[in-house]
């Protein structure tokens, strides 16, 4: 047992299952926090963990600063106490009738949103006004990522000053997700990840000139958060970085976090000579990569996977392997993310063993609102 990831009373735990090391987690807290240098500067996504106990630690270790994605995770946080809360979103409609709610609810909370337009904002405006709420704001801009958002300069600009004259919201400052860079290399990396947050600080440089102050800017995930933690007038928000995964591993090899999170999948049946079925199936695994991009096997050489479907997923395997039906494989997930959305609790590991559970309540789309 001199493997980080076995576990000594695995013959007690069903599979597939979802495990994580506590130890792992709290250590990769402190690489965050140590990257960053200001604690005041680390705004963490929780969109990976959903978790109260992962949240909690992080309040512990000094985090007061968090961001998230939807209403059931801003909940979340208001339940944790969490002091402040971006919803990296622009809620509109019922979704922004709900978060009044949240707000209301949990009040030592402060909370925040994204805009990225007009209309919305003067519908944010409208309704935060009728509830007497007076609500932080950030402009969400679009650079690269081309998922949301508006573009630096101009039009960003007109919208800045717009919402700026709105009652019932106040502008915070601006919020820059670049998802987008994949690069491996670090260095070309920093390049484009430089390239596009230039357009940021312009923006924020003519907006000061025009007497309009720019408080906050958020900006990055984690293949750009040891860029933009760097910066001392912007906040970071990486999210993955919690349990980390094999996607980034591979990415990110700069990067000194743990990968804390590992699927416990078991051999099934033996269908071929020349294979292995385990029960990771579809829905115990983020399936969006291609079939040999899922999961990574810890204590298994010379597999590949070649099948997939609800509850089973098929490994090609050398003839004459050694596999038996029963064997346990452990698997790092490539995406963690999605991964952990499919489970309703996650295992933990101490010292060897199962030493408890850690709810993903924040998986579910509603808590109480």
């Amino acid at each position: 047992m001199n493997n980080w990831y076995q576990i000594e009373n695995v013959t007690e735990l069903d599979s597939p299952a979802l495990v994580i090391f506590p130890e792992r987690v709290k250590r990769n807290i402190q690489t965050a926090i140590r990257m960053v240098g200001d604690i005041s500067r680390l705004r963490p996504h929780i969109k990976t963990h959903k978790s109260p106990d992962v949240s909690r630690l992080m309040i512990e270790a000094g985090i007061t600063k968090f961001k998230c994605a939807t209403i059931a995770e801003a909940e979340m946080l208001g339940q944790c106490d969490a002091k402040d809360v971006v919803l990296a979103y622009q809620p509109l409609g019922p979704k922004l009738k709900r978060f009044i709610e949240v707000i209301k609810k949990y009040p030592a909370t402060q909370y925040s949103c994204l805009v990225d337009n007009k209309t919305a904002a003067k519908e944010q405006s409208e309704s935060f006004l009728a509830a007497n709420l007076s609500i932080p704001v950030y402009i969400d801009l679009n650079i690269g990522m081309n998922r949301t958002g508006i573009a630096p300069g101009d039009g960003a600009i007109d919208l800045y000053k717009y919402a700026s004259g709105l009652k019932g919201i106040k502008l915070n400052g601006l919020h820059a997700y670049d998802g987008h860079l994949r690069n491996a290399d670090i260095a070309l990396r920093t390049k484009e990840c430089n390239e596009g947050f230039a357009a940021v600080e312009k923006m924020r440089e003519d907006l000061e000139r025009s007497g309009y102050p720019v408080p906050v800017v958020i900006a990055g995930g984690s293949p750009a958060f040891p860029i933009h933690a760097k910066r001392k007038n912007v906040e970071s928000s990486p999210g993955t970085f919690i349990y980390w995964d094999k996607g980034y591993t591979d990415l990110c090899p700069e990067q000194d976090f743990l990968t804390a999170v590992v699927l416990v999948t078991r051999v099934i049946s033996l269908p071929s000579p020349t294979r292995i079925t385990t029960d990771l199936g579809h829905k115990s695994v983020s399936a969006e990569n291609e079939i040999t991009r899922r999961a990574f096997f810890l204590n298994a050489e010379n597999v590949k996977a070649v099948g997939q479907s609800e509850e089973h997923l098929v490994l090609e395997v050398p003839e004459g392997h050694s596999y038996k039906v029963g064997d346990i494989l452990y698997g790092l997930p490539y995406h963690v993310c999605p991964t952990i959305a499919l489970y309703e609790r996650a295992y933990t590991i101490e010292n060897g063993k199962v030493s408890g559970e850690w709810k993903n309540i924040a998986r579910d789309r509603k808590l109480t609102i």
